[in-house]
């Protein structure tokens, strides 16, 4: 066999394993676009996902579409449950269906940029994961208090302290109580804390108080034994992380995670009117975990599909890793006390418990409203559902995936 013959052999073989490749690699959108598939080109059954999209607009939520108005009839009748953040009308029932890494099917508004409430946790959560992966965060198993200096809180009024004051606090210290100084950020991120103390003016009993009053001041259970679902908690951790980071949190999320996915610039991270502190003599705000009081996330469903699609591919985004794999695999951890919950807001499918229609390996990242980000990598599929009643959401579920082809 001549050499040109040998050449035009490997020739030959590097153009079909490159054909191969661009077959089976998985699809990325750029930031400019995002293609589209009809269902029947990827093999879906297109009646199954248009059933799909009917259960998911006829399961839209009965609560008001003004975040204000819902607020004080939820909420806002916990003790100390003024909105201090932002609120808006929410828009129709909306959603994205991602198959492969292709847009396969929308409904309602998805350009349009709503609260997601919860699923703001998943964002603030990444963000403690970059950290963590550049080594500003040595380890999750790290006590909080060391890399929390005592903050300063903005305040515009009055300069002057009143006589009152005198001699009290002058600067934040979320960590420094004897529980304070025992939690970890793993504690912080699984929601096992039980942090103690009130942040921006919310303390954390008056966050989904117990029924019994009694319960409210109580003794702190051990960090990592006891789970509770707290908001107030979750933005001492996003107050923490701030400490970090010595930069706005939106910034960071936009640098190391919106862009390099090819989110677009419409979504927001707010905080509330008076979480100001004073950084390197700069005011910056300390976001919300959440829409709990007004403010967290404001973004759009295509966004938030990207989102779903960087986490299914286990934080890789087009051979670039954003969030690396360990992290994944920890925030997909069960905690031991919760074990449908890994960090916040990666919700479990442990046992087929929360969404029994679909594989046990499925998780979502889930905020009031409901606000869905399905995850599914057995099936490489990424479904955004917004505005749905949660007893809907597994119906929407499995008709997906008994469109998909056998």
């Amino acid at each position: 066999m001549t050499k040109r013959t040998i050449y035009r052999l490997l020739a030959c073989f590097c153009l079909f394993s490159a054909q191969v490749h661009a077959q089976t690699a998985d699809y990325f959108p750029t930031a400019q676009q995002w293609d589209r598939r009809t269902p029947a080109a990827l093999q879906l059954n297109e009646a199954g996902i248009s059933k799909a999209i009917q259960l998911a607009r006829a399961g839209e939520s009965k609560n008001p579409r003004s975040m204000e108005i819902n607020h004080y009839r939820t909420f806002g009748k916990e003790p100390f449950g003024e909105g201090i953040g932002p609120f808006a009308e929410r828009g129709e029932p909306t959603g994205v269906i991602v198959y492969k890494g292709y847009i396969v099917a929308t409904w309602g508004e998805p350009q349009r940029c709503d609260m997601t409430h919860s699923v703001t946790k998943s964002f603030l959560s990444s963000v403690v994961g970059v950290a963590v992966d550049q080594g500003l965060i040595r380890n999750v198993r790290d006590t909080v208090a060391p890399y929390v200096p005592p903050i300063e809180v903005f305040a515009q009024q009055p300069v002057n302290r009143p006589a009152e004051l005198i001699g009290q606090p002058q600067l934040l210290e979320p960590f420094n109580t004897p529980h304070n100084r025992t939690i970890t950020w793993d504690d912080m991120l699984r929601q096992t804390s039980d942090w103690e103390g009130t942040l921006w003016g919310k303390p954390e009993w008056a966050d989904r108080p117990d029924p019994d009053p009694n319960q409210w001041i109580r003794k702190r259970n051990a960090p990592g034994t006891t789970y509770e679902y707290n908001d107030v908690r979750v933005n001492a951790l996003a107050l923490a992380a701030l400490s970090v980071w010595r930069r706005p949190l939106p910034q960071v999320l936009k640098q190391y995670i919106m862009d390099p996915i090819g989110a677009s610039n419409t979504w927001r991270w707010t905080g509330y009117r008076n979480s100001w502190i004073v950084l390197d003599g700069q005011p910056v705000q300390s976001v919300s975990g959440g829409g709990h009081w007004g403010g967290g996330m404001f973004i759009n469903a295509y966004d938030m599909a990207r989102f779903g699609l960087l986490t299914l591919h286990k934080g890789n985004w087009n051979g670039k890793q954003l969030l690396s794999r360990q992290w994944i695999q920890q925030a997909l951890t069960p905690t031991p006390v919760k074990t449908d919950y890994g960090y916040m807001n990666f919700f479990l499918n442990t046992d087929k418990k929360f969404l029994p229609s679909a594989p046990a390996t499925a998780f979502a990242h889930l905020g009031n409203g409901n606000n869905v980000i399905y995850v599914d990598p057995e099936h490489n599929l990424v479904v955004v559902m917004r505005w749905i009643e949660r007893n809907a959401m597994d119906n929407v579920v499995k008709a997906v995936l008994e469109a998909l082809p056998n």
